[in-house]
């Protein structure tokens, strides 16, 4: 039985001739509450991953109280045209405390 984690919408973009790739987080929803409040503080961290290693990281800036967050963030990563093939984008969401 899986539990009901809520949903996160989000974009990718490459751009090879800049070697940019870039993850647009908009929105997430129906988050589990992590506070006493029956809310959370939810944040989202995307991770470029090779060979299991984790490359580079970037956050989104953390939005209190709510479960349905709204973000509109772009998060870059340089990823050179030769690599794209064989790196991997980690997304998690996180309660900041």
């Amino acid at each position: 039985e899986q539990a009901e984690l809520g949903e996160v919408n989000f974009s990718l973009c490459y751009l090879p001739t800049a070697g940019r790739l870039t993850v647009t987080v908009i929105r997430a929803s129906n988050l589990r509450a992590m506070d006493l409040t029956g809310f959370s503080d939810p944040y989202v961290k995307a991770s470029l991953m090779a060979e299991g290693r984790r490359l580079k990281k970037r956050k989104t800036s953390i939005k209190k109280n709510t479960l349905n967050p709204s973000y509109n963030e772009a998060l870059v990563f340089d990823v050179p045209h030769e690599s794209v093939h064989h790196v991997s984008i980690t997304i998690a969401v996180v309660d900041y405390d």
